[in-house]
């Protein structure tokens, strides 16, 4: 299927490694223009040189509002325009209501919600005068279900899915549409570490579909929001978990 974004310029954020990178290499697949980012210079280089000749690499901190907001400053300057938006970032540490601080909130609301709120301020704006734009949030399945040990990341998506979701009311009449994707487990580095010590078993008999996700897998759900095809769907959050959660809604 042509997804209808060739020369189409997007940014990926963490799309060094593991979902951020397998987007970045379905967008890419299907003709558009990609810039990715990530901590480590070497790395986030190497990516880029794994996805195409034309990826761009840039050394970026999405953890706070400013590094966030300059990465979205660079891909547009490097290439000349940003019609999509991929959002992403790692997640704050594990922790319950009695283990953590209330000084650990504002790091994990910088790194999973004023980010994602900061690389949109950036964005979505020119998205608005183009009359076209995508903007796809890489969250967690833990918005439709909180998970335990995770409060902090449990509370700051909940908040950026809320932001995201109002966001794509504001902005649908500017032709620019505003989705999440809410993955569950899938197997990417991250979790083959866990491999030989019994969790990955654990995580499997949680998931009716009877095992992993791919990251190609999770790419694609990606590329295919930012689509023309995907023109009418927008404020949605997509589970991409086969079928872990039970819910209706």
């Amino acid at each position: 299927m042509d997804l209808g974004i060739r020369g189409k310029r997007a940014a990926v954020a963490a799309g060094s490694a593991g979902l951020g990178l397998a987007s970045a290499r379905a967008l890419a697949a299907d003709g558009a223009r990609v810039a990715i980012c990530g901590r480590d210079p070497a790395r986030v280089q190497s990516a880029a040189r794994s996805i195409g000749a034309d990826a761009v690499p840039i050394a970026a901190d999405v953890s706070t509002p400013a590094g966030a907001a300059q990465f979205v400053r660079d891909v547009r300057a490097a290439l000349g325009g940003l019609d999509i938006l991929v959002t992403n970032a790692g997640g704050p540490p594990p922790g319950n209501f009695a283990s953590t601080p209330v000084d650990a909130y504002p790091a994990a609301l910088d790194l999973n919600l004023m980010s994602v709120i900061a690389m949109c301020k950036e964005a979505v704006p020119g998205m608005q005068a183009q009359h076209w734009g995508r903007v796809v949030a890489i969250t967690s399945i833990a918005v439709a279900t909180p998970l335990p040990q995770l409060i902090l990341s449990n509370t700051a998506r909940a908040g950026a899915t809320g932001f995201l979701k109002t966001l794509a009311r504001e902005v649908a009449k500017d032709g620019v549409t505003v989705n999440s994707v809410l993955p569950g487990v899938h197997d990417t580095e991250r979790i083959q570490a866990l491999r030989g010590n019994g969790r990955l078993e654990d995580m499997t008999r949680g998931i009716p579909a009877g095992r992993l996700g791919t990251a190609n897998e999770f790419g694609h759900v990606v590329a295919f929001l930012c689509s023309q095809h995907a023109a009418f769907i927008t404020g949605a959050a997509v589970p991409v978990d086969g079928g872990a959660d039970p819910h209706l809604l």
